[in-house]
């Protein structure tokens, strides 16, 4: 791996942030637990844009840090999408499925990342 956990983390909210996906956050997690380093979190507005926002991420991770997901989880569905890369777990949520799941609750001892300068639309 050529960027660290954090750099990946960031690469992935600005990727969500190009297609314009909504309530970007990036959670720093790794005192937490063994899970991950990072959590990215997005919502998006209909099913056809969670996969765009997921794919997307993909896309720029794999060209900008030559990394792969490990697991992908829930494209069909379309409501919750998740991409684990061992230490960075993106989650992309319907508007319903974020505040049903409430992952900002479940880990709020996580340390918010600074998104500043990072992703364009100030979410």
């Amino acid at each position: 791996m050529n960027k660290s956990p954090k750099e990946l983390a960031l690469l992935a909210a600005q990727a969500l942030s190009e297609k314009k996906g909504r309530e970007i956050q990036v959670l720093e997690i790794a005192d937490l637990t063994t899970l991950a380093d990072y959590f990215v979190l997005a919502t998006g507005s209909s099913n056809t844009q969670i996969n765009a926002l997921v794919d997307n991420v993909e896309k720029v991770i794999t060209e900008q840090a030559g990394e792969e997901p490990l697991h992908r989880e829930g494209y069909r569905g379309g409501t919750w999408v998740l991409l684990d890369y061992g230490c960075l777990a993106v989650h992309v949520f319907s508007a319903e499925a974020r505040e049903f799941y409430g992952l900002e609750r479940l880990w709020r001892d996580g340390k918010s990342v600074d998104l500043t300068g990072v992703i364009t639309d100030g979410d």
